[in-house]
């Protein structure tokens, strides 16, 4: 349907939806009123998809009705079974879909023009739909392979350390000229070989731009993913000639693309430099030896609950491995036990502590931590020189200070939690052996003012709650 036959209530339809898209991002940037932004978001998704089913002549509404059963019955029962710790890579899963849609939508196009109303008097595709749709397909394609890897890597089924390729820049940067180039001639000559090619060749550009991305990097490779899947659906939303995508499509392209840029600073890196391989590559030039041959002290539950006891203000720095021991509940208890022993306790968050932007603050939401006790690194780093207690539960490379000295390590420049300036530091890690995501050994372990508590997180947070009573 062109945009000159559209009525004006539909275009006012998908101006409301989207308005109520710009509402859920507003929403979600911050915890206290994310719930809020989810809602305005669903009621914008609600308001375009009806409005589309309404004017387009799609398949009958049954099949429709019965696609959306099965897709939300799915969604749902994952929703309601995943643990907060694969959260991750359930979105790097959910981007994937995203991608692959794109990519189905643009083949059904170039397909079946006819029904798209993308052709001219001749039975050809409009030259500036092509591009349009050959730019979807190859974004679409980009997001789902390297989606894909970013699942494995985050799941387990692939190594987080980066997988180094030979000649991999020129051999990233040629392919992606190639695509470029045999887009533009896509708008001379729609011949099917062009389109698969395009489509072919950007589904090896995502799984050769992701593999050699390192486990730190995998926030700015979740945000960058989101970007991509809403650029796809931005160039389909040209194509299909519907508002509602290129709206929606633009805000998660931008927005994206925003955070990127955001997750990059906090780590003190350029977008390029993550693209190009991410940290950890030579993880074993910052080792400095193994842990089980340099000293450090050992404490145990009942030591870290008296010096909690003792403080004026005690900061916890919390990190995917509190993800992982899912101690996220009994961690507020701690705290707010601590808080009715007279003692001030906040929470410090760094912008890519866990594996996807954000992770910590929903953890802590999770567990009803209240938003005014939780700051961001630039907010917090500055107390922790007049803290007495740094409380560090799984959160490695974050809080390492090599990042800030050692010019061989691999997170050398990443701008880190000052924890080593507290008092003293109380560190939960299960076990001295294995380094952080990044592949680096953390520094902060062999401080004189850090007393390492080694045990599972959840299990050693339930008995110092236990000295507290």
């Amino acid at each position: 349907m062109h945009e000159a036959a559209v009525p004006g209530w539909v275009m006012l339809a998908y101006l409301v939806a989207g308005v109520c898209f710009i509402l859920a991002l507003r929403g979600l940037s911050s915890p206290e009123s994310s719930r809020r932004g989810n809602r305005f978001g669903m009621a914008g998704m609600l308001i375009a998809v009806a409005t589309t089913l309404v004017t387009h002549d799609l398949a009958g509404i049954p099949e429709i009705l019965v696609a959306i059963l099965i897709g939300g019955g799915i969604g749902f029962l994952i929703a309601r079974r995943i643990a907060m710790t694969a959260m991750p890579q359930l979105v790097a899963g959910f981007h994937s879909l995203v991608g692959m849609a794109a990519v189905l939508v643009a083949w059904a196009a170039y397909l079946n023009p006819n029904a798209y109303g993308i052709v001219d008097a001749a039975g050809f595709i409009f030259p500036v739909t092509r591009v349009e749709m050959g730019l979807g397909a190859a974004i679409g394609a980009i997001t789902f392979s390297g989606s894909v890897i970013a699942f494995l890597k985050l799941n387990g089924n692939m190594s987080g350390a980066p997988i180094l390729l030979p000649m991999r820049h020129a051999l990233n940067l040629g392919t992606i000229a190639f695509i470029l180039g045999l887009i533009a001639f896509f708008a001379f000559d729609q011949s099917p070989w062009v389109f698969a090619l395009v489509t072919l060749l950007a589904f090896a550009v995502g799984f050769l731009l992701i593999i050699p991305i390192g486990g730190a990097d995998m926030p700015v490779v979740v945000s960058m993913l989101n970007s991509y899947s809403g650029w796809a659906a931005a160039a389909m939303g040209f194509t299909l000639q519907n508002t509602a995508m290129i709206i929606t499509g633009a805000l998660v392209g931008s927005s994206g693309a925003i955070l990127s840029y955001i997750m990059c600073r906090a780590m003190n890196r350029s977008f390029i430099s993550v693209i190009a391989g991410g940290f950890g590559q030579d993880a074993g030039a910052a080792a400095g030896g193994s842990a089980a041959d340099r000293p450090y002290k050992r404490g145990s539950a009942e030591d870290a609950a008296f010096l909690m006891q003792q403080a004026e203000q005690v900061i916890i720095v919390p990190g995917y491995g509190m993800a992982v021991a899912q101690a996220q509940h009994a961690l507020r208890e701690m705290g707010d036990m601590l808080k009715a022993h007279g003692v001030k306790v906040k929470y410090a968050i760094h912008p890519v502590a866990g594996r996807m932007p954000g992770h910590m603050n929903v953890l802590l939401a999770e567990a009803n931590v209240p938003y005014d006790e939780v700051f961001e690194l630039e907010d917090i780093n500055s107390e922790f020189a007049r803290t007495d207690i740094a409380f560090v539960i799984g959160a490695n490379d974050v809080t390492n200070p090599s990042a800030k000295t050692d010019k061989t390590s691999p997170i050398y420049g990443m701008p880190v939690l000052d924890v080593e300036k507290a008092k003293t530091v109380l560190f939960i890690k299960r076990s001295m052996g294995g380094a952080g995501y990044a592949g680096v050994e953390n520094e902060l372990f062999f401080r004189d003012n850090t007393m390492m508590l080694l045990a599972d997180a959840k299990k050693m947070v339930e008995e110092i709650v236990k000295s507290l009573d």
